[in-house]
């Protein structure tokens, strides 16, 4: 793939030519020549868009599509396509789908799937053996099919010696172990977070006790396994302040939040609007606050769209019985670029790669081309319109955004939204 980009802001801070605007020729897939004014010779198509900014490549931690098994809700080629027009080169697949990803081969079909795609596909093998709980799934042969963690979605690991004995497996040969934050019998039948919105709307509450009481007892774990632990989409202020603990003790572990965790409190679900029944829940406003610090710190990590599709009969039926989740890589860029500065934004799209073991490519002369392209200063209202994905349940519908997507250059190929 051959193109000239026009006039764009490259935002990269281990690049030579951060917050600069050049022209950047890509031959072949690979970055040939930056400069503030390049010919097109050899008359190679050209991108130029309304204040173009430019970054290394997106990468999104917790996705989930659906095939196989559940293709009704989204497909591989066209959540690839989501991705890719959201600005993500990179996403991280989970595993609920049906089949479970818990073997060689069913990581070696996701890959094949998405073979041709600008964007990478890297699968989250299961941890256990249909994501049971019970049994260890096959790790070793996961990690030489290529996945790059190994987590049951959504999933607690009830055993505590189970837990131990992945860390300790896994770190053999240097795998991630996922460990979802969830103390099942303290949730119990909880629909929201417990606390007086959900005493005024009659739904049952899903204590904090639940995600922290977990945390608290995996903490204990890793630090006697020794192993490397990340733990996903945390949603309270005491699973910030347990995991800043954590990594004052030098413990390996790593954590991430969802990006609608950082926007919304549980004072959204007034209405029974099901969109906003997520898993963690929505939760109130002094959460929201300790995330929003937790993520400006370093305390967490990384964030993510936990972009979840779900078909419309499993949302429009009564609160209590609807599924869990929400889509989120199409306002991903736009929410994050409005809670934060474009510059933060920029930062922790790109951040993560180097935890499950991807390579994070800087905007160089002689690098690959794996660049995400946007304009950060577009108002809009996100809306049905937005949605590319197949499932339309998105709780940001409605929400005043700042800063859309073109698409990407990656994979010697592009993606760009028309």
């Amino acid at each position: 793939m051959n193109v000239l980009i026009k006039s764009a802001t490259i935002l990269d801070e281990k690049s030579d030519f951060h917050n600069q605007t050049q022209d950047i020729l890509v031959e072949n897939g690979s970055i040939t020549q930056i400069a503030k004014s390049l010919k097109n010779p050899h008359n190679y198509p050209e991108i130029a868009f309304e204040n173009l900014h430019v970054s290394k490549g997106w990468f999104d931690s917790s996705v989930s599509f659906g095939e196989p098994g559940y293709e009704e809700r989204e497909t591989i080629a066209n959540g690839l396509y989501v991705a890719g027009t959201s600005g993500f080169t990179d996403i991280a697949l989970n595993a609920n789908t049906n089949p479970v990803i818990d073997s060689h081969s069913e990581v070696s079909f996701v890959i094949s799937k998405a073979e041709n795609s600008p964007t990478t596909l890297h699968p989250i093998g299961a941890l256990t053996k249909e994501s049971k709980g019970e049994d260890l799934a096959e790790l070793f042969d996961m990690k030489s099919a290529g996945s790059i963690a190994f987590g049951d979605y959504k999933k607690p690991i009830i055993n505590p010696n189970l837990l131990k004995i992945a860390l300790q497996y896994a770190s053999s040969f240097d795998g991630l172990v996922h460990s979802y934050p969830h103390e099942a019998r303290v949730a119990a039948n909880g629909v929201m977070n417990e606390n007086l919105m959900s005493t005024q709307l009659g739904l049952k509450g899903l204590p904090a006790l639940a995600e922290e009481l977990q945390i608290a007892r995996d903490l204990f774990i890793l630090e006697y396994t020794e192993g490397k632990l990340h733990i996903p989409t945390i949603s309270t202020a005491k699973s910030v302040e347990l995991i800043r603990e954590a990594k004052a003790k030098k413990l390996d572990v790593s954590c991430s939040v969802a990006i609608h965790n950082l926007m919304f409190t549980d004072e959204c679900l007034s209405d029974f609007d099901t969109n906003y029944k997520v898993i963690p829940p929505l939760r109130t406003a002094s959460d929201v606050e300790a995330l929003v610090q937790g993520v400006k710190d370093g305390t967490i990590d990384m964030v993510t769209s936990d972009h979840n599709p779900i078909d419309i009969e499993y949302k429009k039926i009564e609160f209590d019985y609807a599924k869990n989740g929400t889509i989120g890589l199409e306002s991903a860029f736009g929410v994050l670029n409005t809670l934060f500065t474009t510059k933060k934004a920029v930062q922790l799209l790109s951040k993560g790669k180097e935890r499950f073991g991807l390579k994070n490519t800087s905007i160089e002369i002689g690098s690959s081309a794996n660049l995400s392209l946007f304009n950060p200063s577009k108002p809009y209202v996100f809306e049905n319109k937005h949605i590319r994905s197949k499932s339309k349940n998105s709780m940001f519908l409605g929400s005043k955004l700042k800063g859309t997507v073109y698409g990407i250059i990656a994979n010697n190929r592009t993606s760009i939204a028309l």
